[in-house]
């Protein structure tokens, strides 16, 4: 003869339940996600995967009580147009803020500033109509390449920044001078990279925050 549990069993059954599904992935809050559309400076090109700035980069948001994921999609090689190709494919749908770094290869190149204005521009777009933050960051262009060139190539990143009202980092390589560089003189060694996470962290956490 089956006999009905009493009131007690069961509360305390219903109870523990809860407090082992509060435990689950299913009940914990969802850890942010950072992508970082970027070429090779932004992907480590010469560094371990430790020592690149995705890694770096989630180091300090977390040392500012930020703690992320922070998701490299960074391809060597790529200027504003690649980036713009791929982005629906590099940027995933969970990305909450995401960090366009690209700029250094169209200089290498030489290409128009006004096609990498252009490019930038409809990167920011396609980002803000998936209602993503977005934090920009900027590059300035040596004078060797020409003073008129470097002039306009630069006032990029800013005039992006305003048009588009997004948050803007004005130098990607602020404070990493040619003995915080690899041998080609370009891409940040493991301690170049620490200063630009360091730089960078403020910024993406304050974004993160307005996204609350």
């Amino acid at each position: 003869m089956s006999r009905t549990p009493d009131r007690f069993f069961i509360r305390r059954t219903v109870l523990l339940g809860i407090a082992a599904g509060a435990a689950s992935p299913a009940f914990a809050a969802r850890q942010r996600i950072v992508t970082i559309l970027g070429d090779s400076i932004t992907a480590g090109l010469g560094l371990p995967a430790a020592a690149a700035l995705p890694a770096q980069l989630g180091l300090a948001l977390a040392r500012l009580g930020t703690p992320v994921v922070v998701r490299g999609a960074g391809v060597s090689g790529d200027t504003t147009e690649d980036g713009l190709g791929r982005l629906n494919f590099s940027v995933q749908a969970d990305t909450d803020v995401c960090l366009v770094a690209l700029g250094g290869n169209d200089l290498l190149q030489g290409l128009d500033p006004k096609t990498t204005k252009a490019n930038l521009t409809a990167i920011v777009q396609k980002l803000k109509a998936r209602r993503m933050g977005i934090v920009l960051a900027g590059m300035t262009a040596p004078r060797a390449v020409g003073a008129g060139y470097a002039r306009e190539f630069s006032a990029v990143f800013p005039a992006v920044a305003r048009s588009e009202r997004v948050a803007f980092y004005p130098d990607l390589l602020a404070g990493v001078g040619p003995a915080l560089r690899q041998g080609d003189g370009i891409h940040p060694n493991a301690t170049g990279v620490k200063i630009i996470a360091t730089g960078l962290a403020p910024i993406v956490a304050r974004t993160l925050k307005l996204r609350r």
